[in-house]
């Protein structure tokens, strides 16, 4: 694997976890929005990833394949985002504007929690990105000087 390689790998990564932090502040976002019906009521979105392999170097003879058969992976890619098919939370609130006939009112399936958890998580994953960058340039840099006396 060349340096290369590593920025693109990294820079995918990098892009993955923005989109993950993007879906949790989407959600921490509409934590509190409610909805008089279940079928308008926000549901917290989770993106879906997928490892991105290069099976080209098996074509070309290399014999660098992992465990399910697919060649190296060069990078994450996002597949999608996906609504949470956890249960909505009703709330018997009759004097709230957005009651339905029966008093109730649908608030989402979004965990604060598990939101700022997920968000955490992301942001030393990106940050673990930047790092494994910064170390590529480095030696890319280091390797540059190996022949100056």
């Amino acid at each position: 694997m060349s340096l290369n390689n590593i920025f693109a790998i990294a820079g995918s990564a990098m892009s993955a976890q923005s989109v993950r932090l993007n879906t949790v502040a989407s959600n921490i976002a509409n934590v509190d929005s409610v909805s008089s019906s279940v079928d308008q009521t926000y549901r917290a979105r989770k993106p879906v990833f997928a490892e991105m392999f290069d099976q080209s170097m098996q074509a070309h003879g290399w014999n660098n394949v992992n465990d399910n058969g697919m060649g190296a992976g060069i990078g994450v890619q996002v597949k999608g985002i996906i609504e949470s098919d956890a249960p909505l939370e009703p709330r018997y609130e009759p004097d709230h504007p957005m009651a339905n006939e029966s008093g109730f009112v649908f608030y989402p399936n979004v965990n604060p929690v598990e939101e700022m958890a997920d968000m955490m998580s992301a942001s030393r994953s990106f940050q673990t990105n930047v790092e494994v960058m910064n170390s590529a340039k480095s030696m890319m840099q280091k390797v540059l000087t190996l022949g100056q006396a």
